[in-house]
């Protein structure tokens, strides 16, 4: 099962205007991100809980059971301002982190067919309303 996540009406708002355009509608691979913005809960930015992963939200990652830790930011399509911590919200790793909150765990597929358990640790910084 899935956890609950929320989703700022401002995310939203972009994501959905990047998923409209032509090259996108075309795309299969971000059928996973419109499902997750289909079942997200929407807050409106100024209600936006401040231990939840939005967009340019910079965080830090555990894998479990190893307990690895890594710092991420959740990037536009295109941004590579972020370099090596930056993860494209067009990935399918980047559309599962979206609107998880402080302690929710993820099972992620890795590309040899095992699973990898995700969980956020810590918000390190949330961007600016105007930014995000």
């Amino acid at each position: 099962m899935k956890p609950e996540i929320i989703v700022s009406s401002f995310d939203l708002d972009h994501l959905e205007g990047l998923l409209a355009t032509p090259a996108a509608r075309k795309r299969a691979d971000l059928d996973g991100l419109r499902a997750e913005l289909d079942r997200a809960e929407i807050r409106e930015p100024e209600e936006m809980p401040a231990n939840v992963v939005r967009m340019n939200s910079r965080f830090r990652i555990r894998e479990l059971p190893t307990g690895r830790e890594r710092e991420m930011v959740l990037a536009w399509p295109g941004d590579r301002s972020h370099g090596d911590v930056g993860i494209s919200i067009f990935t399918p790793a980047g559309s599962a982190l979206l609107g998880l909150a402080v302690g929710q765990v993820i099972d992620w597929p890795t590309v040899d067919g095992h699973s990898v358990h995700l969980e956020v640790v810590e918000i390190v910084s949330q961007p600016e309303e105007s930014a995000s």
